[in-house]
């Protein structure tokens, strides 16, 4: 073997031990599930027996939820980030790629929790490219019904820039068929803020209850199994130690836990 051919074959291996480290890993702990709940909705002996993939936003990349998901490793979860180009292509093309994302995880059971534009694109995921391991998902001040800020916004050309390939998807949202298109055995869990702080009132004057860009009301998915409100803004929700624990819990027992009275 010449020293040429030796040292194409050590690059070679340098990228391909770089590529394994790169893909995401979730492997599970066994776990019996409940008798009486559906195998994927049965919480597991431990929290590592799930994996949970953590969506993203508008305008932003995975790397801004890193703190939720170390604060989710804490409680025993597994946790990944998946990141898509929000503005670049629309809302169905990136639920088909979170679809590749999850097919590629080692994990007995997947949960998914998404925060506002990453939400409905993960509705679009369970109705389109549902996983079999799928159980729980949690969306963060998603805008289901559509968004009224999303919509001020879409009525000048530079809003629409602002809202690149999003656009039809935060204006119109998916709330009107999101629970008929629900696999079964998939629980869905909602929070929303109520701290009205955040750049959405400076497109608009929000009257309803808001968490600074998108209104309660909007977060509302008709067969959603529980709906929680926070004092948290839109933006602060992604690193409110607060919101990440009543995430654990819902991913634990499919209800958000509350302050006893």
């Amino acid at each position: 073997m010449t020293p040429t051919s030796r040292s194409a074959r050590g690059v070679t291996r340098l990228f391909a031990r770089k590529a394994r480290r790169r893909r995401p890993q979730c492997t599970n702990l066994p776990t019996s599930p409940a008798p009486h709940l559906h195998p994927r909705l049965a919480a597991p002996a431990t929290a590592q027996a799930a994996c949970v993939v953590v969506v993203h936003g508008l305008w932003l990349h995975g790397f801004v939820m890193a703190r939720f998901c170390a604060r989710l490793r804490r409680s025993g979860f597994r946790a990944v980030t998946f990141s898509y180009p929000s503005l670049r292509q629309p809302a169905t093309e990136n639920a088909a790629a979170l679809a590749r994302f999850i097919a590629g995880l080692q994990a007995r059971h997947i949960h998914i929790v998404a925060h506002s534009l990453g939400g409905l694109i993960s509705l679009l995921y369970t109705q389109s490219h549902p996983d079999p391991r799928l159980g729980r998902v949690v969306l963060l001040g998603a805008p289901v019904t559509g968004s009224a800020v999303a919509r001020r916004l879409a009525s000048s050309r530079v809003g629409q820039w602002f809202l690149g390939q999003a656009r039809a998807t935060l204006v119109g949202g998916i709330g009107t068929h999101a629970s008929t298109g629900l696999p079964q055995g998939i629980s869905i869990g909602v929070i929303a803020g109520t701290l009205g702080v955040g750049l959405g009132r400076l497109v608009m004057t929000l009257r309803d209850e808001h968490d600074g860009t998108v209104q309660v009301a909007e977060t509302r998915l008709p067969g959603a199994a529980d709906f929680l409100t926070l004092p948290v803004s839109h933006t602060g929700m992604m690193f409110s130690a607060r919101v990440a624990e009543a995430v654990a819990g819902f991913l634990r027992a499919g209800r958000f836990p509350r302050a006893p009275g």
